[in-house]
């Protein structure tokens, strides 16, 4: 497993992640005994990035993979987020950083949190992320609470404008921009990423579960277009003989700008999936021919949160 620096943090993280959502029973419900040698299975195959959230099973996730963890605390990367605390419920004012933090830290059975990051910043006004949520964040980190902070959603255009005019920001995670089904991480977050020296995080590079083969969940919010080509997709890769999610992660693992890829992990046979595709070389001409598929579902995304936030395209 190789890793690499995450921009100017000095952070050493795995090329793979570990996506903590489902250990909160975001997409099922886990079999608490079997978290602690899922996740130790994990360090010991190289995975040292671990990102979690206080959002995750409102709380659950952030519980469990701390207990997990134990003693090897110290061999992995920790990431966790604020200001989300359900579905629809957001709160990205000074004092919630400030409450959440010390609540993550008491789940997490740490004392210190390596990242720290705003959670879905499309759902706040850019003014109060800016003037309210990001001074708190610079205070925690004085504190020593957290060592770096950094903010994460969906809009890659909305990203790059507040780590471009957010003094402070060491980090920025993408999800859904870096995948077989959409390339615009890099185009639109690269230019101020490598102007400012940025950590980056790319999440979700199975699209939320479009590109694992299987019927994706009645709340899913991508456009019936994007549905359609994964579908397309799918066909292509079993007529060639190939497992779509592990093309599509082994894809995003070597292509783009992110120094790490975040994906879901909740058993072991996730887990073996995952590995399965790093360091795996993929055939050029099938990336062509399942880009070729794309169709009208090129460059198409969606959009929740606040309607100023939305991207110009839609």
């Amino acid at each position: 497993m190789r890793t690499r620096t995450l921009g100017r943090t000095g952070l050493e993280v795995s090329e793979l992640g570990f996506g903590a959502a489902p250990l909160g029973d975001e997409f099922g419900r886990l079999d608490p005994g079997e978290i602690d040698a899922l996740v130790g299975a994990a360090i010991d195959a190289g995975v040292t990035f671990f990102d979690t959230a206080a959002y995750y099973g409102r709380g659950l996730s952030e519980q469990r993979l701390g207990a997990a963890l134990g003693e090897r605390r110290k061999e992995i990367v920790l990431s966790t987020k604020c200001c989300r605390f359900d579905r629809r419920g957001f709160d990205f004012s000074g004092e919630r950083v400030h409450a959440d933090v010390r609540e993550s830290l008491e789940r997490l059975g740490t004392d210190v949190i390596d990242l720290y990051s705003v959670h879905d910043v499309e759902f706040g006004p850019r003014e109060v992320v800016l003037n309210e949520t990001l001074p708190a964040l610079l205070e925690v980190q004085r504190q020593g609470l957290v060592r770096h902070i950094g903010l994460t959603g969906l809009p890659v255009h909305l990203l790059a404008e507040l780590a471009s005019e957010g003094e402070g920001f060491e980090c920025v995670l993408s999800y859904c921009h870096h995948s077989l089904l959409l390339r615009d991480l890099e185009p639109v977050l690269g230019p101020v990423v490598g102007e400012r020296g940025l950590g980056l995080i790319n999440g979700s590079p199975l699209h939320m579960g479009l590109l694992t083969g299987r019927q994706p969940p009645e709340w899913h919010p991508a456009p019936l277009e994007v549905r359609a080509a994964a579908e397309r997709m799918h066909d292509i890769c079993v007529r060639a003989g190939e497992s779509l999610p592990e093309v599509a992660l082994a894809w995003a693992l070597t292509t783009g700008p992110a120094q790490t890829t975040l994906s879901g992990i909740g058993t072991q046979a996730e887990l073996a999936a995952n590995l399965k595709a790093v360091g795996r070389s993929v055939d050029p001409e099938l990336i062509e021919e399942l880009t070729g598929c794309l169709d009208d579902a090129l460059g198409r995304t969606w959009h929740e949160g606040l309607s100023e936030n939305a991207p110009p395209n839609l």
